[in-house]
């Protein structure tokens, strides 16, 4: 089985080099991949103990960001290593000064195993949710390093739960222990004598929290507030902002909309103007001078222009929208209810557990037609008890789930 994961391993390498001519992402991989022990300067690990961390691809960095600092605050004296498998993390994250050495993971073979070990000699490793790769996992375990792998979720379609995981479940014999988001991940990693995990939680929580506290105030979108409700709508997508177009053609009370879209091309920034009108749209660059146009802050709907302001933006909200629904999956809902905020999206929310869970107890509510998000944004800014009620439901469960980087530092061991 082992010859046949090499193989595999080995036609998806070959599959990236030939789709690299024509394919940005594949294109950045091979670089990396070619590049990786220039990366890798072993005289900035000096002989110091070292941790590895591991994040897929940006997401599950955001999870590691809270364990990786952390860490680094406890133990100053371990040099960080951090992979990146996919160039949606690493080319955001190259610059990340929380590591000393950032780089792309190279394809999971014996020889790339045994040269990281060679060059990195690391005293313990902590993966992030769902990457296993076995030759990487074996090395490490042949080396009696601690493994870890944290934030994880399992569901019963992965092959380890098949009928023919058996070789597959030992990626998981090679952790020294997994800390997971929920109890069906415990009783699906216990059926195959994965006993050696915990429930943990998610450590996301703890980063978005992190944020909140850093959250930053803009004088520009405070003078364009003034006292009104706010709905914030968040990484929108064309469907999104069509139904938020429909809500406010039927809202007659005073409102301010704040759309931050997923897409700030100039053709979509015009494209959304058109459709709310321009006399009644203006662009954040066009407010942010303080000696800005004071007649454009009478208009109702502020188009954010740029990118890294959204998780401080949502501390405006009276609502907040979270865009994606109508096409591959909601984009962070917790970025938004670590606020307290209520908190509404698109029917595509079913593979998010914190979705489902925020809606379970009240902090959030899922639409599928233009009217019915009518309803739901007319009750909530029209019923303060309504909005009360489900503003309190949303900060109780992201309280109810900080935690878990603390869960995972006590039990992790370091020598």
């Amino acid at each position: 089985m082992r010859t046949l994961y090499s193989l595999a391993i080995g036609f998806y390498a070959f599959g990236v080099r030939c789709a690299a001519p024509f394919n940005e992402k594949a294109a950045l991989m091979r670089k990396g991949w070619r590049r990786w022990t220039q990366q890798f300067p072993k005289e900035k690990l000096n002989g110091a103990k070292t941790a590895w961390f591991h994040a897929s691809s940006l997401g599950e960095f955001e999870q590691a960001r809270p364990v990786i600092e952390k860490f680094r605050r406890e133990h100053s004296e371990y040099k960080i290593v951090l992979t990146f498998f996919s160039p949606s993390g690493y080319e955001v994250r190259k610059d990340y000064d929380g590591a000393d050495i950032v780089c792309y993971l190279p394809p999971d073979t014996r020889r790339n195993a045994r040269l990281l070990m060679q060059m990195m000699h690391p005293d313990i490793a902590l993966f992030v949710k769902y990457d296993f790769w076995f030759n990487y996992l074996d090395a490490l375990r042949r080396r009696g390093t601690p493994t870890y792998l944290f934030s994880s979720i399992f569901r019963p379609s992965q092959y380890f739960f098949k009928w023919y995981g058996g070789w597959f479940t030992k990626q998981l014999q090679c952790y020294r222990h997994v800390f997971v988001q929920n109890d069906e991940s415990i009783k699906l990693l216990r059926s195959v004598c994965v006993n050696r995990c915990s429930l943990a939680g998610d450590t996301r929580f703890d980063r978005v929290a992190d944020i909140a506290r850093q959250a930053k105030r803009f004088d520009a979108i405070e003078r364009f507030i003034g006292d009104l409700p706010v709905l914030m709508a968040g990484s929108s997508w064309e469907p999104d902002e069509e139904h938020i177009l429909a809500f406010t053609k039927q809202y007659d009370k005073p409102l301010k909309v704040i759309l931050a879209p997923h897409v700030i091309s100039d053709a979509h920034l015009r494209q959304i103007e058109k459709s709310f009108s321009p006399d009644n749209c203006v662009r954040y660059s066009a407010i942010a001078d303080p000696g800005a146009d004071a007649t454009l802050m009478q208009r109702q709907v502020l188009v954010i222009d740029n990118i890294g302001m959204l998780s401080s933006l949502y501390r405006y909200a009276t609502v907040a929208y979270i865009g994606g629904g109508f096409g591959k999956g909601i984009h962070n809902t917790l970025e938004a209810a670590v606020f307290g905020t209520p908190v509404c999206f698109g029917p595509n929310y079913g593979k998010f557990q914190e979705a489902r869970e925020l809606i379970a107890c009240g902090g959030a509510r899922s639409y599928t037609t233009a009217d019915e998000l009518c309803s739901i944004l007319r009750l909530w800014f029209d019923d303060s008890d309504a909005r009360l009620t489900a503003s309190a439901a949303s900060s109780a469960y992201m309280q109810s789930h900080t935690g878990a980087t603390q869960t995972i530092m006590d039990k992790i061991e370091i020598k």
